[in-house]
C-alpha cells in the first residue's frame, strides 16, 4: 500500500538537540498532495519495577502541562542500547534500585500520527538499593505504589499514557 503514498520531499524545519521537527510532502492515492508535520524523538523505554508488592514510581513536576505526574521511571535509550540495558540504567539512575533481572514486555511506535517515536516496556526485578544518579533536570521523588493500587493510581489525573501502558502490560503478562 505505501506505494500509493509516495514522498516527494522531507524537510526538517527544526532541531532542538531533544528532537527534531518537520514534514514530508506526500503524494496521497487520489493524486493529491498534502504536508504531513513529525516530529522525531530517539527510542525511550518505561520500567515496570516491582519489589515488596510495591511497583516503583517517580513523582515529578512535568513544566509542558504543568502538573505534578505519578510516573513509572522511563527515559531515553541511548546508541548502542538496548531497551534492557537502558531501563536498568534508567532505574538505577532515578530511583536507587538496581534491578537482578530486566525483561522486555513490548516495543511500539508511540502517536503515529505525529511522532517518530519506539517506547520500549520493560519488567525490572530483584531490586537492590544502590546510589542514584539522577540528570541535573530530573528533580523528582520516588514512591511506592502497592501492586494492587497501581493502576488505579496511574489512572488518576494527570493520568499519562506511558505509565498506563506499562503497567497494563505487565498485569497482561501476569506480572503483577
Amino acid at each position: 500500500m505505501s506505494e500509493h503514498w509516495r514522498v516527494i520531499e522531507s524537510v526538517t524545519e527544526y532541531e532542538t538537540g531533544w528532537y527534531t521537527g518537520g514534514y514530508d510532502l506526500v503524494e496521497q492515492p487520489d493524486g493529491s498532495r498534502k504536508r504531513y508535520y513529525w516530529a522525531e524523538l530517539p527510542p525511550a523505554v518505561v520500567v515496570v519495577a516491582v519489589a515488596d508488592d510495591r511497583v516503583v514510581a517517580v513523582e515529578q513536576y512535568r513544566p509542558v502541562i504543568g502538573e505534578h505526574c505519578l510516573e513509572l521511571p522511563a527515559g531515553i535509550v541511548e546508541d548502542g542500547e538496548s531497551y534492557t540495558t537502558a531501563g536498568a540504567r534508567e532505574l538505577r539512575e532515578e530511583t536507587g534500585f538496581d534491578p537482578a533481572g530486566v525483561s522486555l514486555l513490548d516495543e511500539f511506535w508511540v502517536a503515529t500520527g505525529v511522532l517518530r517515536h519506539r517506547r520500549g516496556i520493560v519488567f525490572a526485578e530483584g531490586l537492590e538499593p544502590v546510589a542514584a544518579d539522577r540528570d541535573d533536570n530530573e528533580f523528582l521523588s520516588v514512591r511506592a505504589v502497592p501492586v494492587e493500587e497501581a493502576l488505579d493510581r496511574a489512572r488518576e489525573p494527570p493520568a499519562n499514557d506511558a505509565t498506563i501502558e506499562g503497567l497494563l502490560l505487565a498485569e497482561d503478562a501476569d506480572l503483577l
